[in-house]
C-alpha cells in the first residue's frame, strides 16, 4: 500500500543511530518499532489515519489522539516526550510569526467561556484543594501542591506589601482564591473580576460562606470595561495576560496604570514565549493549543512585555522567573488527572479528558524545555516616588 511504503520511507529519515522509543503497529498486524525498548505503542485502526503521521507535527499528531483516530499505551508524559522527539525530525520548532489576532470583547468572552467554563468539578479533579489554576510556588522540594499554592498566593501579595484596609483589585480572578486570601489574611479591601461565569458563581458562594462580603466582592467583568474613576493601591493579574492578545497588550498595560493609586504597586504574573520574536510555538504545538485548548491565546516575549509596561507609563521594579516552578505544577496536574480518570471523563467525557491530558502533560515539557517561560513582574509607576517606598533588598517578599 502507497501510504504504508510513505511510512516506512518517514522512518528512514530519522537516521541511522537515532533511537525513539515508540512501537506502531498497524491494523494489518505490521509493526514498526523506532527503539529496542519502546515506552509507548500507537495502535493505528485504519490506513485513513496514517495520515496524521506524513508528516509528523505535535497538532496533528495531538488531533489524531484526541479525535480517537489512534489508540496508545504509555504514561502521558512519555507519551510527549516520544511525540516531540518524532516530530523534532521534521517539523521547525520555530512557529510563525505573530498574527496579532482580533480580541474584541465579545470574542474574548467566548474564548474564556470555552476555557473555563468547562465545569468547576472537572477542573477539581487536577487542582488544589482552594482550585488555584496558576503556577505554584516551591519553596522547598518536598512541598505538596497544596503547600505549593497557598505559598504562591502569600509571595505575590508579599511582593505587593499588601496591608490593611488598601483596595487591591485581581483581574481575572479565577475561583477567588486571591482575593479572599487578601480580604481574610491581609485585611485588603478586595474585588476580582472575571469573564467565567462558573468561577463568578463559585467565589461569589465562597465570599459568602466566609462571611467577607463587606471586605471582599467579584464581578463579571471585563478589564476593559472598569471605570477608570476608580483607584487601587494594589493590582494583580495571574495568568490573565496569555488571552489579551499582543496588539491590546498597549491596551491592558494603559488600563492598569490608569487603575493604580500615585504610590501603588502592580504583579503581572504571566506566561510568555522563549521566542525573542514572538511567534506561535512551533512544531504544531501552537496550533493544537489554539484549536482544542487556549482559543485567541498569544504569548509575548519577555522583552515585549517589558517594553509595553514601559510605554504605557510604568516602571518595572523586579522580574522574577518561575519557570521551574510551572514545570512541576503541570506535571503534577496531569499525574491528578490521570489519577482521576474515571471521574473526570464522567464529567466531561473522553475527548476533552484527551484534550487536557495532552495539553497539562505537553505544558510540563514545555516549561521544562524553555519552550515558554513564566515571569512575575512587579511595577509602579514612573516619574513619582513610588518606587523610593520598596525596601532596598528583596528579602521582605519571602516573609512567612
Amino acid at each position: 500500500m502507497l501510504i504504508e511504503y510513505r511510512l516506512e520511507r518517514l522512518f528512514e529519515q530519522i537516521g541511522d543511530g537515532i533511537s525513539i522509543p515508540l512501537r506502531i503497529m498497524l491494523w494489518n498486524g505490521r509493526e514498526f518499532n523506532l527503539s529496542a525498548k519502546p515506552t509507548v505503542t500507537v495502535y493505528v485502526p485504519s490506513a485513513s489515519s496514517l495520515r496524521y503521521f506524513i508528516p509528523p507535527d505535535l497538532n496533528k499528531l495531538g488531533a489524531a489522539f484526541v479525535e480517537g483516530h489512534i489508540r496508545v499505551e504509555g504514561s502521558v508524559h512519555e507519551l510527549f516526550r516520544v511525540a516531540e522527539s518524532l516530530v523534532s525530525r521534521f517539523a521547525a520548532r520555530r512557529g510563525r510569526l505573530p498574527l496579532f489576532r482580533r480580541h474584541s470583547l465579545k470574542k474574548d468572552r467566548a474564548a474564556i467561556e470555552y476555557h473555563y467554563d468547562v465545569s468547576n468539578d472537572f477542573y477539581s479533579t487536577f487542582l488544589d484543594r482552594n482550585m488555584v489554576y496558576s503556577c505554584a510556588y516551591y519553596r522547598h522540594p518536598g512541598d505538596t501542591l497544596e503547600t505549593a499554592q497557598e505559598q504562591k498566593l502569600d509571595h505575590i501579595l508579599n511582593k505587593l506589601m499588601l496591608k490593611p484596609g488598601e483596595r487591591f483589585l485581581d483581574i481575572g480572578c479565577g475561583w477567588g482564591t486571591l482575593i479572599l486570601r487578601a480580604a481574610k489574611q491581609y485585611g485588603a479591601i478586595a474585588k476580582g473580576i472575571t469573564l467565567s461565569k462558573n468561577q463568578y458563581e463559585h467565589a461569589r458562594k465562597l465570599i459568602q460562606a466566609e462571611g467577607l462580603q463587606k471586605r471582599c466582592t467579584v464581578e463579571l467583568c471585563d478589564y476593559r470595561d472598569l471605570p477608570d474613576g476608580k483607584k487601587y493601591d494594589k493590582i494583580a493579574s495571574v495568568g490573565m495576560f496569555e488571552h489579551v492578545g499582543l496588539k491590546n497588550l498597549p491596551v491592558y498595560f494603559s488600563k492598569i496604570e490608569s487603575l493604580l493609586a500615585d504610590q501603588g504597586l502592580v504583579l503581572n504574573h504571566g506566561i510568555t514565549t522563549s521566542d525573542v520574536e514572538s511567534r506561535e510555538i512551533g512544531a504544531g504545538a501552537g496550533d493544537f493549543i489554539e484549536q482544542y485548548v487556549f482559543p485567541g491565546g498569544e504569548l509575548p516575549h519577555l522583552s515585549l512585555a517589558l517594553k509595553e509596561i514601559a510605554a504605557a507609563g510604568l516602571e518595572v521594579t523586579d522580574v522574577e522567573s518561575l519557570r521551574r516552578h510551572y514545570a512541576r505544577t503541570c506535571h503534577e496536574w496531569a499525574n491528578r488527572l490521570e489519577s482521576n480518570r474515571n471521574r473526570a471523563v464522567e464529567i466531561a467525557g473522553e475527548k476533552r479528558f484527551r484534550i487536557w491530558e495532552v495539553y497539562l502533560a505537553g505544558c510540563a515539557h514545555a516549561f521544562s524545555h524553555n519552550w515558554i517561560n513564566i515571569y512575575q513582574m512587579l511595577a509602579c509607576k514612573a516619574g513619582n516616588s513610588a518606587a523610593d517606598h520598596l525596601p532596598l533588598t528583596r528579602e521582605y517578599m519571602y516573609q512567612s
